[in-house]
């Protein structure tokens, strides 16, 4: 179970999300006005990794961001780190692509197996404790056998998804995380 807590958070996740986009070699030029469709969560077995893929749009588009959330900077993780924000309940956060994370990496695996469902919400607010489903549902799907082996079966996120007529990554492998985004299935990550 992900918990949220009602904080204020510097800065904010989509600010933090747009500047590292802003450094990406895949990522389009002109990113303003990045707009929140929905997120996702997983749980991290051990409890102390926060994980959220994240479906923005930008412009006529979709980008697809997974980020791990830490209280504590990764070892060896300067290339996935995103930025540091500010928890106003729990403190510094070091953000990280989760794709370059192995907590991220084990979950979005686990999850695009059909291991791991994705995370139920506990929302801690001034009212108490609610609980919640996600705005996006993720579920795994079977790909195309490829003849990879299951152990160290190559993780692939897609970044750009085909909407309004833009082409997506395509990402294809035995074992499919999707979710449903105006109407279709879209593959969000590929495993194998």
């Amino acid at each position: 179970m992900a918990i949220i807590h009602h904080a204020t958070l510097v800065p904010g996740k989509l600010d933090l999300i747009g500047s590292w986009l802003e450094r990406q070699p895949w990522a389009p030029s002109g990113l303003a006005g990045l707009e929140r469709l929905g997120t996702y969560r997983f749980d991290d077995p051990a409890g102390g990794v926060g994980i959220e893929g994240f479906l923005l749009r930008c412009g006529d588009a979709v980008v697809h961001a997974v980020l791990t959330y830490r209280g504590a900077p990764l070892e060896g993780g300067e290339d996935a780190l995103v930025g540091t924000m500010e928890h106003s309940v729990l403190g510094t956060r070091w953000v990280y692509d989760a794709a370059g994370d192995p907590v991220g990496r084990a979950a979005l695996t686990r999850g695009a197996r059909g291991e791991q469902p994705q995370a139920v919400l506990e929302d801690h607010g001034p009212e108490g404790v609610t609980v919640r489903e996600s705005d996006v549902r993720v579920g795994a799907a079977q790909g195309t056998p490829t003849g990879a082996e299951e152990d160290g079966a190559a993780l692939r996120v897609a970044r750009w998804l085909g909407i309004h007529g833009r082409p997506g990554d395509a990402v294809t492998g035995r074992w499919l995380l999707v979710a449903s985004l105006d109407g279709a299935d879209v593959a969000l990550v590929a495993v194998g």
